[in-house]
């Protein structure tokens, strides 16, 4: 009895209860309407290469740039205490960075290495910016990365002297779509390989327990021999690798650099996957996996409304509904009222398990 306790204690508590359950019920909601929701199968595409299909793969492919968007929120979050609702717009100036650089040249691999790296530069000094404004200014985070929400899109209109041009070129296809003779879809495969990557340079070094040391006291991390400052500079450092990586993936995917339409409202959905991840958006503790999880579940729920034919201004009410609600149950509030009732539950089944012994 004490085991079914302890392990009720340890479900309420969990971080990742809530995203879990938002998933489950994605799931089983999408069995009953349609079993073959979830079905995955292999075609031949316009290249000649099998590839696997179904909306499974859609959706582990179509959130790839949330999920590295909601990498880097995460931490600018746990952080800073604040949010970022400029990545959508740094995006923009990446992938216009990027689309530059590649039509200057011949596209060879070599070229799109020096564009994502040069991509990465930039990015990574407009994100320095707000981390400057926030870090140094002690500026909020959300009115400190407005000015960027507000003039990174013109700026990335202006890189490209105000064209939207496209890039095409093989290797760009296969970046943002299929590998030949790979059937996984080649963001997937760069999302786990970025995600490894992170993984590996947080829990083989101090940084993850740095970056949350300063979101939890700054001044007793301070006091404890780390810079508050540099810890949040190097946030933003991160947040800029992502960025650039987002905005550059986007670009692969569709072939042209459109400056208005490249990630739109992306920084909602990153900061919506941290929260339903379970980390609390006033910065401290974070689990990565939960965002990770939170932005696969709001692709999930996209491309179960797509599904369901619901026209695409219709599914931005639908999505804020279900996930008001998502993020509501996983509230202070309601995770405290979740406690107490599996705390009552667990005390009644202790009482009438000593009447039974009697």
């Amino acid at each position: 009895m004490d085991s079914l306790k302890d392990k009720l204690k340890k479900l309420a508590s969990s971080q990742l209860i809530i995203p879990i359950i938002a998933l489950l019920i994605l799931v089983i909601f999408n069995l009953i309407r349609d079993p073959s929701f979830f079905s995955i199968g292999i075609r031949t595409n316009n290249l000649g290469n099998k590839v696997l299909t179904g909306n499974l793969i859609s959706i582990l492919n179509g959130a790839s740039e949330l999920v590295i968007l909601a990498i880097g929120m995460t931490l600018v979050t746990s952080a800073t205490k604040g949010q970022d609702i400029s990545v959508g717009a740094c995006a923009a100036i990446a992938g216009s960075v990027f689309v530059k650089i590649l039509r200057a040249n011949t596209i060879t691999v070599p070229l799109i290495l020096l564009a994502v790296l040069v991509a990465c530069c930039v990015a990574t000094i407009f994100c320095l910016f707000n981390g400057l404004l926030i870090a140094k200014f002690n500026i909020q985070p959300m009115i400190a990365s407005l000015i960027l929400f507000t003039a990174g899109r013109p700026i990335a209109y202006w890189i490209n002297g105000g064209a939207t041009p496209n890039v095409e070129s093989n290797l760009l296809g296969y970046l943002g779509g299929f590998i030949p003779g790979i059937a996984i879809p080649s963001p997937i495969l760069i999302v786990i390989l970025f995600v490894v990557l992170i993984n590996v340079l947080l829990k083989k070094s101090t940084l993850g327990l740095y970056i949350q040391a300063v979101g939890i006291n700054e001044r007793a991390s301070k006091q404890n021999g780390i810079n508050p400052v540099f810890m949040k500079m190097i946030v933003f450092v991160v947040l800029g690798i992502c960025v650039a990586l987002a905005g550059s993936m986007n670009v692969c995917r569709i072939g042209l650099i459109n400056h208005e339409k490249i990630l739109l409202d992306i920084e909602m959905d990153a900061i919506l996957a941290v929260a339903i991840g379970g980390n609390s958006l006033g910065g401290g503790k974070f689990k990565l996996s939960g965002s990770i999880l939170g932005a696969y579940i709001i692709q999930a729920l996209t491309t179960t409304l797509y599904a369901m034919k619901v026209s695409s201004t219709d599914i931005k009410a639908y999505k804020a509904i279900v996930i008001i609600i998502i993020v509501v149950v996983g509230s202070p509030v309601v995770k405290e009222w979740f406690g107490k009732v599996v705390k009552n539950i667990a005390a009644k089944s202790a009482e009438t398990a000593k009447v039974e012994a009697k």
